[in-house]
C-alpha cells in the first residue's frame, strides 16, 4: 500500500464527511464502511451557529487497509461572531511496519494578535523518536514571538525563541 493512497483517500472521506455537515445550524453525520482494501473507511463531520453567532465546522476520517496501514486526520475551524479565527488540523498514518508520522498545525487570529504554530513526530519501526514544533506569535502592536521546540534521543529537548517589536529591534520574551 502507498502512503499516497491512503492520504488521497482520507482527505476525499473528510471533504465528503465536511459537505454532508455544512449547515446553518448544528447537523452533522458519520459513517463507516468496510474498503475494498479490505479495511475500514469511516469519517464524522458536524458544523453548527452558535446563539451568539459563532460559527464552527469540524471533520475527522480515518482509513485502514486490513494489513496494518492506516491513516487518520482531522480538521476544524471556529469562526467567532466579531471576526476572530481559529483552525486546527491533524494527520496520523501507520504503516504496517510500526512506523508513525503525525503532522498537525493550529492558528488562531483576531482583534489582538495572531497565532500558527505547525509540528511534527515520527517513530519509525525501530522506535526512534523524533519531534519538531514551530510557532509564530503576534500581537495588535507589531510585537512578534518566533519559537522552535524539537526532540530527539540524541539531542534531547531544543529550543529557541525570540521575540523583536515592531521594528524588528530585539525585545525580552514574556514568560
Amino acid at each position: 500500500m502507498q502512503k499516497t493512497s491512503l492520504g488521497l483517500t482520507i482527505s476525499a472521506v473528510i471533504i465528503s464527511a465536511t459537505f454532508v455537515a455544512s449547515s446553518a445550524q448544528a447537523e452533522g453525520g458519520r459513517f463507516h464502511k468496510q474498503n475494498a482494501n479490505g479495511g475500514i473507511t469511516a469519517g464524522s463531520a458536524n458544523a453548527g451557529t452558535g446563539p451568539n453567532g459563532t460559527k464552527f465546522q469540524r471533520a475527522s476520517g480515518v482509513v485502514t487497509d486490513g494489513a496494518g496501514n492506516g491513516v487518520a486526520s482531522s480538521g476544524g475551524q471556529v469562526q467567532t461572531a466579531n471576526g476572530g479565527l481559529a483552525s486546527r488540523r491533524g494527520k496520523t498514518t501507520r504503516t504496517a511496519d510500526g512506523a508513525v508520522q503525525h503532522d498537525s498545525s493550529a492558528s488562531a487570529s483576531g482583534a489582538k494578535g495572531n497565532i500558527t504554530s505547525q509540528g511534527s513526530a515520527t517513530k519509525t519501526a525501530d522506535g526512534t523518536i523524533t519531534q519538531s514544533r514551530t510557532t509564530q506569535a503576534s500581537d495588535a502592536n507589531g510585537n512578534s514571538y518566533n519559537g522552535a521546540t524539537s526532540y530527539s534521543k540524541d539531542t534531547g529537548v531544543t529550543h529557541t525563541g525570540t521575540c523583536t517589536d515592531a521594528s524588528g529591534n530585539s525585545i525580552p520574551c514574556k514568560k
